[in-house]
């Protein structure tokens, strides 16, 4: 962008003029676009943490572990063969918890 230092400047009171009146222009604006919402139908759908959960039910299928799985004795998580580091203590360890 080109800079025209030969034009004359603007004052201080031009630029305040300047910028009432672009807000001015802005406060009209955002006055029509405005919603309305119900704040009450809005609430109903949030759930707080520490909600009541005692009627919800989850239902998940839980499988054996396979023959290619192990649980390793630190983190007491079923992980593949491929994660196994080794023994520790006579107990699989995954390369995570070697680590």
């Amino acid at each position: 962008m080109a800079t025209d230092y030969d034009a004359p400047r603007k004052t201080d009171d031009d630029l305040n003029e300047d910028s009432l009146e672009e807000l001015k222009a802005r406060r009209v604006d955002k006055s029509t676009g405005s919603v309305d919402e119900d704040e009450t139908e809005a609430a109903e759908g949030f759930e707080l943490p520490g909600a009541d959960l005692s009627n919800e039910e989850l239902s998940v299928r839980v499988l054996p572990r396979q023959a290619d799985e192990f649980t390793c004795m630190s983190c007491f998580l079923v992980h593949h063969r491929s994660q196994l580091a080794g023994e520790k203590n006579g107990q699989l360890i995954c390369k995570e918890c070697a680590a």
